[in-house]
């Protein structure tokens, strides 16, 4: 009997897949305190994050088997979790009223997840475990209550999206630990990688170890640091009380600067809060005169490679591979220069648009911003100067694209992960192939005949050098005969038949 009612236990297959995007979004996208525009907002996420994840949930389960998945559908996935109320947009009322309620898949935009959703039951239902067959009966009953009204729409949008679950693949795997599940994300990265540029040494990249943020004082004093504290928030404080996108973007990269620089800055402010080019001058000249100290740019040269691969995908025009190659180099980034960077390129943007407030008399804000911040983001004594800027302009001018992660990538990981759950050899290669594994007899003779052509091409060049005097080339060929006989004869063999 109990054995009946097992399989009527499980929710229909659209709630199933609902559930799971779901549960992995809120257990893995990355919730913590950000800046949009006039303040800052506790317990956010970005919607890129949120397609990256979900992108690469949905590849990894295999879900709806082979069919085709990209940015766009998963963007309107988003858009029904947010319908939902799942999730709720950041920073978007106007007078207490959503100003607007479309999902954007942008680094800019913010979203927090809501206890307020229709689904919640469903997926607490889904995720609780059940003691016993009275308590097996009880969850079926609550489950199928709350899923029947809601299922059918699901199901529409994912037939709208050209999305039909598979039966067969809605069964648990096996979990892999987060540093398998990292080292696959690497591994991957660096084949995409070599696909789009050559790499000529790997060390650097596969030794790659994550940098331990930077104390800004080494001070002990609790009375230095709680002033330090204390200026950081009354910078806060201002940004928040100015309507000036320009000027929440410089206080946001002031986290990234020495306390010195911000009590000074802070101990300057002007007196009257209408002042903003004052202000603004301030910010700039203190953030410019930062990064024109830092010694190490945000793209290490650890990189470099792909930094001068980029750059000649751009000289040649191509700029769709430089695109994804750039976001691939930025996954493999380090966490805190690459949150840096995104605030850098924000603040970047934001003062190179045209109806910002002109920095210097004669030159553009957006050159004057490569100017100023390039060697902080890139630079290389042997990347010439040329190519850094290009690569510095293109990162400005794609700041909003350039830390998604490709869908190509997310495809790549999720074959390795679905291997690798199966059971299947982690090894072997299901992509493009840059080498295959030979036997140990093969190995030998290749390494044999590899060894006989290059003699006989020796003996040729000694034979044909008609700058050789006579003597030396006989003196020349007995040695040679002596040390590799069969090879000699070969040669003038194969000579003297050609005659």
């Amino acid at each position: 009997m109990a054995h009946s009612e097992l399989p009527t236990m499980k929710p229909f297959r659209a709630t199933h897949i609902w559930c799971n995007i779901i549960v992995a979004l809120q257990s893995e996208v990355e919730v913590k305190r950000r800046r949009h525009h006039l303040k800052h907002h506790d317990d956010c996420f970005l919607g890129s994050d949120a397609v990256d994840l979900i992108l690469s949930h949905l590849l990894q389960n295999r879900y709806f088997g082979e069919a085709e998945i990209s940015r766009p559908k998963v963007v309107r996935l988003c858009q029904a979790l947010m319908d939902n109320k799942v999730f709720e947009a950041v920073g978007t009322k106007l007078f207490g009223k959503d100003k607007e309620s479309t999902f954007e898949d942008s680094s800019c935009s913010l979203y927090r997840f809501t206890t307020m959703h229709r689904w919640i039951d469903v997926v607490n239902e889904y995720q609780a475990p059940s003691p016993g067959l009275n308590g097996l009966r009880r969850r079926q009953g609550r489950v199928n209550f709350s899923t029947n009204r809601h299922d059918s729409s699901l199901e529409e949008l994912l037939s709208n999206l050209s999305l039909k679950p598979v039966t067969s693949s809605l069964n648990e795997t096996s979990q892999l630990s987060q540093t398998v599940v990292d080292e696959i994300w690497q591994e991957q990265t660096i084949l995409r990688l070599l696909q789009l540029i050559e790499l000529p040494i790997l060390d650097s990249l596969l030794d790659r170890k994550e940098h331990q943020p930077k104390p800004r004082n080494v001070s002990t004093n609790t009375d230095v640091i709680a002033n330090n504290l204390l200026d950081r928030e009354i910078l806060k404080a201002f940004g928040d009380s100015q309507n000036d996108d320009w000027l929440s973007s410089a206080i946001d990269l002031l986290e990234f600067l020495p306390d010195r620089m911000v009590v000074e800055i802070s101990r300057n402010l002007p007196e009257s809060s209408s002042d903003t080019d004052q202000c603004n001058r301030l910010l700039f000249d203190a953030i410019a005169k930062h990064y024109n100290q830092t010694k190490d740019p945000l793209l290490t040269n650890d990189y470099f490679d792909i930094h001068t691969g980029v750059a000649e995908l751009l000289v040649n025009g191509k700029f769709e591979p430089a695109l994804e190659a750039t976001q691939l180099c930025l996954k493999l980034l380090d966490s805190r220069n690459r949150d840096e960077l995104r605030r850098l390129l924000h603040f970047m943007a934001v003062t190179a648009q045209p109806t910002s407030v002109a920095l210097q008399k004669g030159v553009a804000n957006r050159i004057l911003m490569k100017r100023t911040f390039g060697k902080a983001i890139v630079f290389n004594k042997n990347l010439p100067k040329g190519k850094a800027d290009l690569l510095v302009l293109f990162l400005l001018d794609h700041q909003k694209d350039v830390f998604k992660v490709p869908g190509s990538l997310h495809k790549m990981v999720s074959e390795k992960l679905m291997l690798i759950q199966s059971g299947g050899d982690p090894d072997s290669s299901t992509g493009h192939t840059y080498c295959e594994r030979l036997t140990h007899a093969a190995c030998e003779s290749n390494m044999r005949k590899t060894t006989r052509d290059e003699l006989l091409l020796l003996l040729k060049t000694i034979d044909e050098n008609p700058k050789l005097p006579p003597k030396e080339k006989k003196k020349v060929l007995a040695q040679f005969n002596k040390s590799h006989p069969a090879i000699f004869i070969q040669y003038f063999f194969n000579a003297l038949r050609q005659s």
